[in-house]
């Protein structure tokens, strides 16, 4: 029995079990992997999330391993079209925190460790959840077999495809029709700690500084036509050839420790309070990945909800106001996060030759005019706070 299960044990559902252990919560987490943590995926930490981390004792940890991202440029055809520049934003943490997701995880997990001592059940798979008096009958099952727990509230950060017996259905899904190839390489493009996006004719090229040397490279690859499952999967030589194209930057696809095809999608769950289970992060929204906004949204919800758990397992029946409250600051982050990712999406699709002049110029402008500290503070998500 426990006050709090949560269901996922990545980046957003440990973060959750930290906020709620520190507010005296007894919490427990079910996550299905039993394995550490690996893969880069999501690198990106804003300011806000930094601002949150520091909160949690784990900022230190954080700062010490990734890279600090102060300023990102736009470039085409070898010309910098501009910068914003984010080092002088009147902000605690003035930077985006480039670091692997399994390192984020890592210190993360350290940390709940920390606040709650065997907390984090790993190979710990939900299988199904029913309402029971003053909380949710949980079910799942692990290496010995089946297990279950009563707890008062159930946190689903399981990510979007998470769906057992008793859990409301995810919401539509509207697909987009564009494709990307991300990847991970040895850094030989000369940009140190800057990000740099190219706005090819053809297509966007996105890159990103990583510790110890990487780089991140996504690049929009065209746009699906139903058929690319039955298409030869891409190597890392494909990224390599499409980003010189593009950038002219010197790929060794060698160096290759990542490689990863993507569309893109968005959901919203209809309800993300249901009783006494709330959805956080990914298990209640999804954006498009362009703008690495997605797992900083998840940990806001988390913050955001944490209060309201908490005063529903101290016995406070939650009003209508309170999960009114809370769910309208999620909703209105996710608007922004979602009509942002758009924005990035669009910029970033091929354009015939005409329309390209016309948007590097509008870029040129924006970006060496007076609106390039609200474009700063946009793509480092202040508006989060």
């Amino acid at each position: 029995m426990t006050e709090v299960l949560v269901i996922g044990g990545g980046p957003v559902g440990l973060v959750s079990a930290i906020l709620l252990a520190q507010a005296g919560v007894d919490v427990t987490v079910w996550e299905r992997r039993s394995d550490s943590p690996s893969g880069t995926r999501a690198i990106g930490i804003h300011p806000p999330s930094l601002d949150l981390f520091e909160e949690l004792g784990v900022l230190d940890e954080i700062r010490r391993d990734a890279v600090r991202i102060d300023q990102g440029e736009a470039w085409n055809a070898g010309r910098r079209l501009g910068a914003v520049v984010f080092r002088d934003r009147p902000v605690p943490h003035p930077y985006v925190a480039a670091l692997e997701q399994w390192r984020t995880e890592r210190v993360l997990r350290a940390r709940l460790d920390a606040v709650a001592p065997g907390s984090l059940r790993i190979g710990t798979s939900c299988t199904r959840l029913a309402p029971a008096e003053d909380g949710v009958l949980v079910s799942g099952s692990d290496a010995d077999g089946t297990v279950s727990t009563h707890a008062a509230v159930v946190v689903v950060a399981a990510g979007g495809r998470a769906t057992v017996a008793g859990m409301q259905a995810p919401g539509p899904v509207h697909r987009y029709r564009d494709r990307y190839l991300m990847g991970d390489v040895a850094d030989r493009s000369g940009a140190g700690s800057i990000a740099r996006v190219h706005l090819h004719h053809r297509g966007v090229v996105e890159s990103f500084p990583l510790p110890h040397g990487m780089r991140r490279y996504v690049v929009h690859t065209g746009y699906s036509d139903g058929q690319d499952a039955a298409r030869p999967e891409p190597t890392a030589s494909d990224l390599a050839s499409l980003v010189a194209d593009r950038t002219g930057d010197d790929v060794d696809p060698a160096t290759n420790t990542m490689l990863s095809a993507f569309g893109v999608l968005r959901r919203r769950r209809k309800r993300v309070v249901d009783d006494r289970v709330v959805y956080l992060g990914d298990a209640a929204h999804e954006i498009s990945p362009i703008g690495g906004q997605g797992m900083n949204l998840g940990w806001s919800d988390a913050r955001v909800f944490a209060p309201l758990i908490a005063r529903m397992t101290a016995g406070h029946r939650s009003t209508q106001h309170d999960v009114a409250a809370a769910v309208s600051r999620q909703q209105r982050a996710i608007r922004r996060a979602a009509w942002q990712a758009e924005i990035n999406m669009r910029l970033g699709r091929p354009l015939p030759g005409p329309l390209v002049g016309v948007r590097d110029l509008a870029l040129r402008t924006a970006l060496n005019g007076p609106a390039m500290p609200i474009l700063a503070d946009a793509y480092t998500m202040r508006w989060l706070r």
